[in-house]
């Protein structure tokens, strides 16, 4: 992978990882859940279950934008231009089931967290990744011509 590839798996991550918790931020409003469930949870990847909110909603934006712009640069390097969105979204459904079903079962508050609303955020992020990729494709072209 190339500077150039990197950069923009980079903010291909930066911004799918900034947008894609809409999903699970409307059903927490809807549910009336706290908000900060989702980003708590991440935060106890890095930090005890029972360190102060504020240390796990800091530890939580940490750990979730290092996962985010870690799978945007894997994501580059593995996603084909042609319906990149669509193969975004398949490959942010295989990263839940990762990162849900088989790394998260580790942790009490990320098995906590409703889990549909979870699995939408992660597909809305491989569908942003696919998009911000596949915008990439015309200077990938011209660069390897």
């Amino acid at each position: 992978m190339n500077v150039i590839d990197l950069a923009v798996g980079l903010r291909a991550g930066a911004i799918a990882g900034a947008v894609s918790g809409a999903p699970s931020t409307v059903h927490a409003l809807a549910t009336r859940r706290p908000v900060l469930d989702a980003v708590r949870a991440a935060g106890t990847l890095v930090l005890p279950d029972d360190s102060p909110p504020v240390a796990l909603t800091l530890a939580g934006v940490a750990a979730h934008t290092g996962i985010s712009l870690g799978w945007g640069v894997v994501m580059m390097g593995v996603l084909p231009r042609r319906r990149a969105v669509l193969w975004g979204a398949f490959a942010g459904l295989m990263i839940a089931a990762l990162d849900l079903g088989v790394l998260g079962r580790r942790w009490r508050r990320i098995r906590g967290l409703p889990v549909l609303p979870q699995v939408v955020d992660h597909v809305a992020y491989g569908a942003v990744v696919g998009a911000v990729v596949s915008r990439s494709a015309p200077a990938r072209r011209a660069r390897h011509a």
